[in-house]
């Protein structure tokens, strides 16, 4: 099957399907010398694995990985990395009744058309559970950007429709009773998320085909459930003008305080969520301002150009309601007979809180293939590491 294998220099290639023996992922790119443990992956899979609570699949999985090459002596050796994960509760029989419906919402559909034969259990490949290869591919990467300075880290923003950016305790327990009561209903939800990346350098990405927003936006959108991604502002500047969406520059030594603003305007300067702020979240760039570069808003959603400008990425990714429900619904089988289904089996009432850490791990992929081909971007870059 095309399309199983991600990045350039940071690269990978996963495998396995929901009711399979077993996930996995190989990694080849990452430079020797990285300290590195199974611990280090098991943390972000953790945050990922079902059964945890009433609003996730009661599937049973304790999803401990096992890394099979790669590492010696707690560092990696430059050669590639495998790691599996085995199932162990799958319940096949839950699919029997619907083996050859198409079931709305899925990808049942597509795969027949493609291959002409496709596996009913779960979903086979195109499943959820197929991400456990990326969050440890992702738990990698991640821990390769903290050496270098630079931190992902994503979270639940809105819950079934609910937001959860202001009040979050009581708004996530709106939420909460909100999943709950679609679960004895037979319904789900979904909801978005946001990744913040902060602490990368100006000029990471290229400005033609290959810029880091549209990188990161295939890499966030290629996750199954995730229907839309948005970077800064995102379809809301579409409303703006050209004097209300540029995010103007100015030297770090300006400094903003109650009396004296930034902007001609006196408009307030803001941070990477939009408030009012001194503070700029801006890092040291590669140019000659040598990171006395910063921005007093930041709708850009820290890309311009199609390359980092230095300050916080903002990602926003929204997730469409598990399609896998027990209310009936109509569809057509493989005979082409017009049916009505209802899908048994363990599923998740909403994906989104176990998806957050899915979306923290493609973000970290990227990010890092996109660092680690800009090393060979200046020739600066190429004598410094060859420094006789």
């Amino acid at each position: 099957m095309a399309g199983s294998q991600y990045g350039k220099i940071f690269h990978i290639s996963t495998f396995g399907e929901s009711h399979g023996k077993a996930l996995g992922v190989v990694v080849d790119g990452c430079p020797a010398g990285l300290s590195l443990s199974e611990e280090d992956i098991q943390e972000m899979l953790e945050r990922r694995r079902p059964g945890k609570n009433l609003k996730m699949t009661q599937r049973k999985e304790g999803d401990k990985v096992e890394i099979l090459s790669g590492i010696f002596e707690g560092k990696t050796t430059g050669t590639p990395i495998a790691m599996v994960v085995w199932n162990e509760d799958q319940r096949s029989k839950d699919y029997g009744e619907i083996a050859h419906a198409f079931r709305p919402g899925h990808g049942d559909y597509g795969f027949f058309a493609k291959y002409g034969f496709r596996d009913y259990r779960g979903g086979g490949r195109s499943s959820g559970r197929e991400t456990i290869a990326r969050v440890a591919a992702g738990a990698i990467a991640k821990k390769m950007l903290l050496e270098l300075g630079v931190s992902v880290r994503a979270k639940v923003i809105e819950l079934a429709g609910i937001s959860l950016t202001e009040d979050r305790q009581k708004a996530e327990l709106l939420a909460e009773q909100k999943i709950l009561s679609l679960r004895e209903q037979g319904d789900s939800a979904g909801g978005v998320v946001e990744c913040l990346v902060e602490g990368l350098p100006a000029g990471i990405g290229e400005p033609v085909f290959d810029k880091l927003d549209a990188s990161l936006a295939k890499a966030v959108m290629s996750i199954g459930a995730v229907k839309s991604v948005e970077i800064g502002d995102g379809i809301e500047v579409s409303k703006s003008l050209g004097s209300e969406n540029n995010d103007a520059f100015f030297l770090e030594e300006k400094k903003c305080s109650s009396e004296e603003k930034v902007y001609e305007s006196e408009e307030p300067a803001y941070d990477s969520a939009g408030k009012e702020s001194c503070s700029h979240s801006l890092l040291e760039g590669t140019s000659s301002f040598e990171g006395s570069l910063r921005k007093g808003s930041n709708h850009s959603g820290g890309v311009l150009g199609g390359m980092s400008d230095g300050s916080t990425i903002r990602i926003r990714a929204g997730f469409k309601p598990t399609p896998s429900i027990s209310k009936p619904q109509q569809t057509v089988n493989e005979a082409g007979e017009e049916i009505t289904i209802a899908i048994k089996g363990r599923h998740d009432p909403t994906v989104v809180e176990r998806a957050n850490v899915v979306v923290e791990a493609m973000t970290a992929l990227t990010v890092l293939d996109a660092m680690l081909e800009n090393l060979s971007a200046r020739l600066d870059y190429v004598k410094r590491a060859y420094q006789r």
